[in-house]
């Protein structure tokens, strides 16, 4: 079956905006994520948007360059602080500012204890970024033995789960850890680890079994599967129209695939959007939607890494939106936003009730997420913190 179907414009998420209209359609049941005679997950009915977009002829227009510009980290200028009389970073000056309305987690973390006392601790954690230094080669952004080790002790403690935009099995062998719930191409690929799959806490749940490279049985989620060959088909014609541009990356994350431009020159950047825009026209159950100097064509369905924490939040714990459950999720790029948006209305935790996005970042800016750290260095300390005040507890 030829899956393009019909030649449309490409329907495209709004760099500035995660909403859209929505119509119902049904998942196979074979990708149902609970049995039908057991308990029904909400959110597995996708979608695609009812309206098509406006022609997007020019990247220019539509403000996906001006979206793929603001990626870009600010220039620093020296200034003279007359505080203190010493010449000082403005940018230092600004990001304790911001630290004002989203804290550090680390010096906020007796506060985040104080609240998770009696409370089923469920950790999220992004990859690039956050478990491991943003770098040029994606290929090379390992994370160090130390980090390794501190998420090792903290799934002792805790159910822990990786959510990346990366291909599952690519993130899972970055990890190098079997004990971790794994979710790759922003939760559009699902793994349990395999001392889950015979245990009662994903009794209720109805996920795909294959048989891996070793002949082992393990337990999968994918709700996007009859996109696979769509993808496929899109990352060849990608990497083929790519070709000739400098510094271009293009990976095929399974059930999406990416256009990396952080080392194409920055004149070049509009020849990047416009290709990828013109190559998705033929294909309107594709959209279009912006990273960390970086382009993901995606399935059009309603599924994004805040639907895999709820889902696993459902799968990992039996408790569902129980008051028992903490979520704590720690990212660093736009893809997190829809997690922290999830954990931070887990039961709008402003207000003082559950759940903690952090976000990871070395530079002021908006997010749905409630505190910050700044770096992966960061983030290893404060899971560090989590693993000591857990085994303290324990004594």
């Amino acid at each position: 079956m030829d899956l393009k179907t019909t030649k449309a414009s490409p329907v495209l998420a709004d760099p500035s905006s995660s909403s859209i209209s929505k119509s119902r359609l049904v998942l196979h049941s074979s990708l149902m994520p609970y049995s039908q005679s057991g308990t029904s997950f909400s959110s597995a009915i996708l979608t695609i948007p009812r309206k098509k977009p406006a022609k997007l002829d020019d990247v220019r227009s539509n403000g996906w360059l001006e979206a793929m510009k603001s990626s870009s980290p600010p220039r620093k200028k020296i200034l003279k602080d007359p505080f203190v009389g010493v010449s000082s970073d403005d940018g230092e000056c600004a990001y304790r500012s911001w630290q004002l309305k989203f804290p550090s987690a680390l010096s906020s973390f007796e506060k985040i204890i104080e609240y998770a006392r009696n409370k089923k601790i469920v950790i999220f954690l992004d990859y690039d970024g956050t478990l491991s230094p943003i770098v040029d080669d994606p290929d090379r952004a390992f994370m160090s033995a130390d980090m390794r080790y501190a998420v090792k002790s903290l799934a002792k403690h805790f159910p822990t789960a990786i959510i990346s935009g990366r291909r599952r099995d690519m993130v899972s062998e970055l990890v190098g850890l079997t004990e971790l719930y794994y979710a790759g191409s922003h939760g559009l690929d699902i793994k349990f680890p395999v001392r889950d799959t015979a245990t009662a806490s994903i009794d209720h749940i109805n996920p795909v079994k294959f048989a891996d490279q070793q002949d082992k049985e393990v337990n999968l989620f994918q709700p996007a599967r009859e996109f696979l060959p769509m993808i496929d088909e899109v990352f060849r014609t990608l990497v083929k129209i790519t070709s000739d541009i400098t510094g271009a990356i293009v990976e095929n994350h399974k059930f999406c695939a990416s256009v990396h431009y952080r080392n194409v020159d920055e004149k070049s950047w509009e020849t990047v959007a416009q290709r990828v825009h013109d190559v998705l026209k033929d294909y309107p159950r594709l959209r279009l939607t912006h990273g960390r100097k970086v382009l993901e064509v995606r399935p059009v369905i309603d599924w994004n890494k805040g639907k895999a924490v709820e889902f696993l939040l459902e799968s990992m714990t039996d408790l569902g939106n129980s008051e028992d459950v903490l979520p704590i999720y720690i990212g660093d790029d736009m893809t997190d936003e829809d997690a922290f948006r999830v954990c931070g209305s887990f039961v709008v935790l402003r207000q003082g009730n559950r759940g903690y996005g952090v976000l990871v970042s070395s530079t002021p800016k908006e997010s749905n997420a409630f505190f910050s750290l700044k770096d992966p260095e960061e983030v290893k300390k404060f899971l560090k913190s989590l693993v000591r005040w857990k085994e303290r507890s324990m004594l």
